[in-house]
């Protein structure tokens, strides 16, 4: 019960400085989340074009996904330096596989008929992308969002190794003062202020989901 109190204790005394490192480590997610989405979808529009295109994104995704984020953070910082941009492509590139897997996945999944008839109608190569193929794709590729900001909280942490933003800073403080005065307390409020984040952004984008896809879609 000691621990306990002296950890909540711990969460008063700092309490400005943690919101403010949790504002912005969620700043980081969400703006690397925005980037990492648009570009997943314009790369996922040209790729399924193609048999090979599709493949080759496919690929892509998996392959990316074994790199390790420490190593390739460490790259960064040797060609960039340390601070926020490091911080940001790593999230942006992490952020980005996911996505387009499942962009690629949602537009190939779309009806080739019913393409078909709309161009049929008169619409557009773009006006059929935006009106039919991009809606009917919406739910698989906000699925892969929703996977994306969850693993791009873990790997903002990582991002403390850079001096980025965010709750990794408390991590990696905690850990490299392991056994002296409040280093656990350190370690699990970043732990736990990442979790919690991760939870209310996941809750966020469900709702964003739901708001955004058509009804039709939705009872399907």
């Amino acid at each position: 019960m000691t621990a306990i109190a002296d950890f909540f204790t711990f969460i008063a005394e700092r309490w400005s400085v943690l919101s403010f490192l949790a504002y912005q480590h969620m700043s980081l997610v969400v703006q690397s989340l925005l980037i990492a989405t648009l570009l997943a979808i314009v790369v996922g529009v040209l790729a399924v074009r193609t048999s090979w295109g599709i493949t080759a994104a496919q690929t892509f995704s998996a392959v990316g996904l074994t790199f390790p984020s420490y190593a390739l953070l460490g790259l960064l910082v040797g060609i960039v330096s340390i601070g926020v941009l490091p911080s940001v492509m790593v999230l942006v590139f992490f952020g980005f596989l996911p996505i387009l897997r499942n962009v690629v996945v949602g537009l190939a999944g779309v009806d080739p008929a019913l393409v078909e008839s709309a161009r049929g109608m008169g619409m557009s190569r773009m006006a059929t992308l935006l009106r039919l193929e991009i809606p009917l794709a919406w739910p698989v590729i906000m699925t892969g969002v929703r996977v994306s900001a969850q693993m791009l909280m873990g790997v903002a942490a990582i991002a403390a190794f850079a001096l980025g933003p965010g709750l990794g800073g408390y991590i990696f403080s905690g850990i490299s003062r392991m056994g002296g005065a409040n280093a656990t307390n350190s370690i699990v409020a970043g732990t736990l202020g990442i979790i919690l984040l991760a939870v209310i952004l996941d809750i966020v984008l469900n709702t964003l989901t739901r708001l955004t896809t058509s009804k039709g879609i939705a009872r399907v």
